[in-house]
């Protein structure tokens, strides 16, 4: 079973275009890397939280020993108003995109667009598999990593956990990963469907909003830099993960033909 596994796993590489089959890889194994060195080295959470966390005098109801202050940027009104539609944007992009995919479906024979269908599921499929399945639904409920503005640290309650660790005592919609930070990554994979005649004008906004989106919620204390960057980058290795198993199966097609 094992050796009929390691076959099938060679064939299907064999059988995957080089170049997205690589990076493939080289996001996947990039992205083990990064937890293991966030999670060897947790300071590197704290030290980057800590720069966006404001100490305050503890008043006197509390305990002794407190760590008193906060996060002021999550008091910001214009930022929140920023997150909000950042949060909202990835979204209302994919409904636009399912109502073209569902356009393409409409065509037949001559007409209909195999290769504008392929790339939209495979945004879609990323969307799905990753910032809501794999993020929201897998990670962020069930690894328990308390939030910033949840620990001791910044004046919570809960201890510090390292990336990745289960010994969490977060009950739900938890820290590890960030689920907006891996909506903006899939935002950003999005730039390599742009016509090129496009690309050069959008990649400026995307990118921005790309980067921004998981900054702010770095400052708000809502995540800590290993959430956003594992979360950001995990859109992208679904990304290469669908666009070399697709970009496979449509040239055995063509093959056959």
């Amino acid at each position: 079973m094992t050796v009929f596994s390691k076959n099938r796993w060679r064939d299907l590489a064999i059988g995957l275009p080089k170049t997205t089959f690589g990076a493939f890889v080289l996001l996947f194994w990039t992205w083990w890397a990064l937890l293991v060195v966030f999670r060897a080295f947790p300071g590197i959470d704290i030290y980057f939280s800590r720069i966006f966390f404001v100490t305050a005098d503890c008043d006197a109801t509390a305990a002794a020993g407190s760590i008193c202050g906060g996060f002021p940027y999550r008091d910001s009104a214009i930022l929140d108003l920023v997150r909000t539609a950042f949060f909202r944007l990835p979204y209302i992009v994919a409904i636009v995109m399912a109502w073209k995919l569902i356009e393409c479906y409409q065509q037949h024979g001559a007409t209909f667009n195999a290769e504008r269908a392929r790339k939209l599921k495979v945004a879609l499929g990323t969307l799905l598999i990753g910032p809501v399945l794999l993020v929201n639904v897998i990670l962020k409920e069930h690894w328990g990593r308390p939030r910033p503005v949840q620990t001791d640290i910044f004046g919570g309650t809960l201890h510090f956990a390292e990336a990745g660790s289960l010994a969490g005592k977060c009950v739900s919609n938890c820290s590890f990963v960030s689920g907006e930070a891996a909506s903006a990554g899939w935002l950003f994979c999005l730039l390599l469907f742009v016509p090129k005649s496009l690309r050069y004008a959008l990649f400026p906004p995307i990118a921005v909003i790309s980067i921004l989106t998981p900054a702010m919620r770095l400052s708000f204390g809502a995540h800590y830099l290993s959430d956003v960057v594992l979360g950001w980058l995990s859109s992208l290795v679904i990304f290469a993960a669908l666009l070399a198993l697709t970009e496979s199966q449509q040239s055995q097609k063509n093959s056959e033909i």
